[in-house]
């Protein structure tokens, strides 16, 4: 009874002796194992992880200094506008559409898209129209500038103001003065022989100012609200010596 009890340790599973023990490897358990792979995983990565929180080298190229331009101090224009000299303080950019609202105090003259595509800043510069947005006021030094206030006499309509209100050709009004400047200088266009893209022989005086002739005379300045037929008409009646008014 003595020998089974030495042949046995107490630690040892019953039936299994401790020379069997110790010949079977240990196996990590899969617990362990995950752990393990977790945590090399965690080593690969923290160079990386370092290297992108580290501040980026300085540049060792100077900053470029911005381009500063000293201002251009204004000068005294002096623009003859509607038969009176006006005097003003306008820096070389400013435009003539600027110079008549915002100096002049002349609002009849409007902005429309503020790029010469809508004809509402069209003006009279010595009998040419112009769009006013697309000059710069110091150009028309010395030149005779008219603009829609400067149609009427007084309180007497210009023959075209009056077929503009008898045929009805407007509605929101804001073309209205560039499209009554444009027609103006028209007439006087038409007047001394100067012919269009429509005219059938450019090299001659056109015999007639018809519709055609009228639309497109007048096909740079846009009516959003769609007023051609009555414009042309206006254009027309005044050519024909009568404004259609009572």
């Amino acid at each position: 009874m003595s020998s089974h009890s030495d042949s046995q340790n107490p630690g040892d599973a019953p039936g299994t002796s401790s020379d069997e023990t110790s010949a079977t490897p240990a196996r990590p358990s899969r617990r362990r194992f995950l752990q393990s792979a977790a945590a090399a995983a965690t080593v690969g990565t923290v160079p990386y992880a370092h290297a992108q929180t580290q501040p980026a080298a300085e540049s060792t190229v100077p900053p470029v200094p911005p381009v500063t331009h000293p201002p251009v101090p204004a000068r005294a224009v002096t623009l003859k506008i509607n038969g009176r000299d006006y005097t003003l303080q306008l820096e070389p950019r400013v435009t003539l559409l600027d110079a008549l609202r915002e100096y002049a105090g002349l609002m009849g003259t409007k902005k429309g898209c503020d790029r010469g595509q809508c004809g509402a800043c069209t003006v009279i510069a010595d009998g040419r129209r112009i769009n006013a947005c697309l000059s710069l006021a110091v150009m028309h030094e010395g030149e005779a500038i008219t603009t829609v206030e400067g149609l009427a006499q007084g309180d007497v309509l210009s023959p075209l103001q009056r077929a503009f209100i008898a045929h009805d050709a407007f509605q929101c009004g804001y073309c209205t003065p560039g499209q009554l400047c444009s027609a103006t200088a028209l007439l006087g266009e038409f007047a001394a022989g100067t012919a269009s893209t429509v005219t059938v022989d450019v090299r001659q005086r056109p015999p007639q100012l018809t519709d055609d002739e009228i639309r497109e005379r007048m096909s740079g300045n846009l009516c959003r609200c769609g007023a051609y037929p009555n414009i042309v008409a206006a254009v027309r009646a005044v050519h024909a010596g009568t404004t259609g008014d009572a």
